[in-house]
């Protein structure tokens, strides 16, 4: 996977903005896996492939892909984090915690 080479820092609003594309480009990749998962076409190699061009697509607009369907948004403390199927962006944690450390944004 590619590593962007200059950080990007949001801000929420920054964040919150990009958000809608960041969500659709992930409900498509989404489906795309769905529909090669489990179909006469079973491929692990087209499944890679889909995650691989989603992960990238994430990666060129600043982001950081953390698993499947989850990125983090460099706030410059920390990170908004978005997993989808979310809504919104409603979470935050440091960069030490991850994950399992998430707080609601208030």
């Amino acid at each position: 996977m590619a590593r962007r080479e200059e950080k990007t820092v949001f801000s929420y609003d920054g964040a919150s903005a990009l958000l809608p594309e960041v969500r659709r480009l992930t409900e498509e990749a989404c489906r795309e896996v769905e529909s090669l998962a489990g179909g006469p076409s079973d491929s692990p190699a087209q499944v890679q492939e889909a995650v691989g061009r989603w992960a990238e697509a994430m990666i060129e607009r600043g982001l950081e892909v953390k698993g499947l369907w989850l990125v983090d948004f460099d706030n410059g403390s920390g990170y908004y984090c978005w997993k989808y199927p979310e809504p919104s962006l409603m979470f935050y944690h440091s960069y030490e915690e991850g994950f399992r450390g998430r707080m609601p944004i208030q």
